[in-house]
Formats: structure tokens, C-alpha cells, sequence
């Protein structure tokens, strides 16, 4: 699919908990496309009350229902129809999902929703594979560790990539044996709806995948607050991230996993293979999604010797970009998240030039069909590590340049002070790509790409202010369960 009309969507509203779709609630949150500014929905305000019901609701179907108790190839059984029938609904989910988000729906029919369904269909056969040890004890005792479900999983899922990251929060945890409430953004509410309905349809336990809609203030707060919450995850911004894990700590010292900030340098060296093809991997990584990505690749790192051929590749690549709405065929640079959201990439751009740096391209709105918040693809030379374009988490498409001319100066230059989430290596050398790889600090290296395949046993997280745990991989699935010790006396 690679266009749609907007007007022909149906929009159903509400929380989904015990399985029923709830249009309650004595506050509503307008919701508006980005690509044009239009107001198209409202959702309710989940308040402490609403949270609490959905929370107990979900805690009496944990206990009530047999899901933690079902056998694990049976649980994974479901998992398995559950992803087969998100598959065989992408004509609904991926205008459903391009309709209020970022994501043009080329992109969300041809990657994100394929990538849901494979996350769920990877966490069903984690299922049975995961259960506990024994342990080596003397011969008069049994020792052994064995794998329980937590009960109720608190996810909040982020606005970038709504199905995506809603079924890396709620996926392995229901493979797992929990329930789950999930509150996605505010701002991209509906699709995590139909993910939901989806899996009552597969045969998950009605009350065991539950969503719940609200801010983060009032909504995401009672979630992670709640004492039936046995563990929290969340996508987002280092400063909610540390404001969930500081909530937690006061109501329970619960076990969160955070994906947070990013501020990824991609290290260039010169003898990186076939130039013309790593500036394009350069502008996909800062442009991909308007650059609203947590891992974009947002600071160019690149020997001197190659500089000024890098950057004339990577403007030229920026200017064959199509800003557009997400409904329209073509559309390659798609709108940022709102108008204050691009109002601040302008800002930090127009301060960096203000205080140094080089404008090369963009640097401004960009033109596109609808009146929506578009910006174009920017790039700075000539920043220092304390220049605001370097510092800051822009989540915009800005990337900057600084040069160097050996390894360390290169490792000296990729460190950031307070992010460590990702980075990217160029380079043909095999001996020095390691060398970059034990010498960056980030929880994800790629060498020579930039950005997952379908491997989801390779996990991602992040260093630092960037986060704690992984989500994907067997790591993800591990973090919803805990761990019961056990030691039997076997002789008298």
C-alpha cells in the first residue's frame, strides 16, 4: 500500500480493558494529523480511577484466567495466531497507523507492521525455552530456580513508532505469562487499540493485553505508580525516564526497563568502502522518519581526508527527498510530531549557527503538499562538542559534522557526556572496526550498516542517561519473569 485517503478511516476510541472497547471519562485529549494539522479524534483522560480499574481488572484475569498457568506451547500457540492475524491485517493496521503518526504508509505496510507480527511470532517461541535451572548442589539437596510471571506489566509506548515499540513492550511479557496494560502516546493512540482487539480475536484471555489512553502527567503516572504494577517498561525521553524509575522507587522499587536518549555518532574513516553508498546509509539514518528515531544517526563523525566528499554526497542525498503527508504515494521525508516539536529543531539549529557552526543545507521548513509541521533535512559543519546541535537530543532530521584524523581522536569525539545508545563504524579494516567497537560506549554497534535487521535475537538498550535492560532478544523475555529460588533436602 502506498496511499490512502484520510477521510475513509474509521476511528474507534476508547480504552480496551476485560476485552470490551470504554469510551469513558470526564476529560478528553484532542488528537491531530501531522501532516496537516488536523484535529481528526479525541481520546479519554485515564484518571487514577480508570487506571485503577484497568490495573485490577488486569491483576483478576492474571490470577482468574489460566494464561500464566497454560502450558507454554499452548501460550505460544496463540502468540502465534495473534501475529499470523496482525499480519493478514496490514490494509487496516498501516493506515491506521500512518493516519496520526510519522510513519508514511509505504513504510508502515512494507516494515512495521511485517516487524510486529515477527516480534510476536520470535516471543512465542521463547516460550517454552526459558523456565529456570537446576542448580549444582551436594547430593543430599535439590536446588533449583524457577521462572515466574510478574502479574501486571505497566508499558508506555512512544509516539514514533506506535506498533512497533507497543508489541516490544507487550509481546514478550504476555509470552511470559503476564497481563498487560499498555498506554501508548496521546498522540498516536489508535492502533495499539486494534493490536489489542487482535489478540482477544487469537484467544488471548479477555483482561490479560489491556490498553489504556491518557497523558503522561496523569495517565503514565498512576500506571507506573500503582501498587498491583509488578514491573514497568517504557520508550521515551531521559527526562520521563528518570521520573518513571524515581516513581517506582517510591511506591515498591519496582524493576524497570528504560529506553531512553540517544545522541549516536557514525565514525567514518577513509578507507571506507564505496563512499557513494555510506553517505546515502549516513542521510537514511538522520532522515529515516524525519530523523524522529531514538537511534538516528545524528552526529557525523568523519576522517578529514574524506570530509568534503562525504558531505557534498550526503547534501546531494538530502535533496532528493520528497516532504509530503503520510498518505501520499512518494512521500520520503515525512512531518515532525507537532508544531512546538519543530519549532524547537529550529530553534537549536538557528542557536548553532548563531554560535558557529556552518549551515550546508536545510536549516528550514520544507515545502511540502499539506500544511503540516515538515522540516528539512539539515546538515551542520564546523560544531564543537559544546555546540547545542551536538549536545542535545534533537529528534529531528539535523545531522552534524566534525572531522578527525586518528582513532582516538575519533573515540574522543564520538563520547558523549550523558548518552550511549548507538553508533556506526565505517571502515574496511576488521582489526580497527573492533578496536572502535570495545572503545565506544553505546549499547548497540553497527559496523558497516546502520540500523536492525529482522534478527531480533540481537537486543537493543542503551548506556548511560540512554536507558537500563534491553528490549528484543531473550534479554527482553528474561525481564519479564523473576526468578524463585528452591532447595530441597532429599535425605533425611
Amino acid at each position: 500500500m502506498d496511499r490512502f485517503d484520510p477521510a475513509s478511516i474509521d476511528i474507534r476510541s476508547g480504552h480496551f480493558i476485560g476485552g470490551e472497547l470504554i469510551d469513558a471519562g470526564a476529560s478528553r485529549i484532542d488528537v491531530s494529523r501531522p501532516s496537516d494539522g488536523v484535529t481528526y479524534a479525541s481520546v479519554p483522560l485515564a484518571d487514577d480511577a480508570m487506571i485503577d480499574y484497568a490495573v485490577q481488572n488486569a491483576w483478576s484475569a492474571f490470577k482468574k484466567s489460566d494464561w500464566a498457568r497454560r502450558a507454554p506451547r499452548e501460550r505460544a500457540r496463540v502468540l502465534r495466531k495473534f501475529a499470523d492475524l496482525v499480519a493478514a491485517d496490514a490494509l487496516s493496521l498501516a493506515p491506521l497507523e500512518a493516519l496520526g503518526s510519522t510513519r508514511p504508509v509505504r513504510d508502515a505496510s512494507n516494515w512495521d507492521v511485517p516487524f510486529t507480527a515477527e516480534s510476536i511470532r520470535f516471543y512465542a517461541e521463547l516460550a517454552d525455552k526459558i523456565g529456570g535451572d537446576v542448580a549444582a548442589t551436594d547430593h543430599r539437596h535439590l536446588g533449583m530456580t524457577i521462572a515466574e510471571p510478574y502479574g501486571v506489566i505497566g508499558a508506555i509506548a512512544p509516539w514514533n513508532f506506535p506498533l512497533v515499540m507497543g508489541i516490544w513492550k507487550t509481546a514478550p511479557a504476555l509470552a511470559a505469562g503476564n497481563a498487560v496494560v499498555l498506554k501508548p502516546s496521546e498522540m498516536t493512540p489508535f492502533s495499539a487499540l486494534r493490536l489489542a482487539e487482535l489478540a482477544l480475536d487469537a484467544g488471548v484471555p479477555p483482561g490479560i493485553f489491556n490498553v489504556v489512553q491518557g497523558d503522561g502527567s496523569t495517565t503514565g503516572d498512576a500506571l507506573v505508580r500503582h501498587p498491583r504494577i509488578g514491573k514497568v517498561t517504557f520508550t521515551g525521553s531521559t527526562r520521563t525516564g528518570a521520573a518513571i524509575m524515581a516513581a517506582c522507587a517510591e511506591t515498591g522499587t519496582k524493576p524497570v526497563t528504560l529506553e531512553l536518549g540517544g545522541k549516536s555518532p557514525q565514525i567514518v574513516f577513509a578507507d571506507a568502502p564505496r563512499i557513494d553508498e555510506v553517505a546515502r546509509r549516513i542521510a537514511g539514518s538522520i532522515a529515516a522518519n524525519a530523523g524522529q528515531v531514538c537511534v538516528a544517526g545524528s552526529r557525523l563523525l568523519v576522517q578529514r581526508a574524506i570530509a568534503d566528499e562525504l558531505i557534498e554526497r550526503i547534501v546531494q542525498a538530502f535533496s532528493e527527498l520528497k516532504a509530503g503527508p503520510t498518505w501520499a504515494a512518494g512521500t520520503t521525508l515525512p512531518p515532525i510530531i507537532s508544531e512546538p516539536q519543530a519549532q524547537r529543531i529550529d530553534a537549536i539549529v538557528q542557536r548553532s549557527i548563531a554560535s558557529g557552526a556552518t549551515l550546508r543545507c536545510g536549516g528550514e521548513r520544507a515545502d511540502a503538499a499539506t500544511p503540516g509541521a515538515f522540516y528539512s533535512p539539515t546538515l551542520l559543519s564546523d560544531v564543537t562538542q559544546e555546540s547545542d546541535a551536538v549536545r542535545n537530543e534533537i529528534f529531528g532530521p539535523v545531522l552534524t559534522v566534525q572531522s578527525f584524523d586518528s582513532e582516538e581522536e575519533a573515540l574522543e569525539l564520538a563520547a558523549h557526556p550523558e548518552y550511549g545508545l548507538a553508533a556506526g563504524v565505517h571502515t574496511a579494516d576488521i582489526g580497527r572496526a573492533l578496536r572502535m567497537v570495545r572503545g565506544i560506549e553505546a549499547g548497540t554497534v553497527w559496523v558497516n550498516r546502520y540500523g536492525r535487521t529482522s534478527d531480533f535475537v540481537i537486543p537493543t538498550g542503551g548506556y548511560k542517561r540512554s536507558g537500563i535492560g534491553k528490549d528484543l532478544g531473550r534479554q527482553a523475555y528474561e525481564a519479564n519473569l523473576r526468578f524463585k529460588s528452591v532447595l530441597i533436602d532429599i535425605e533425611g
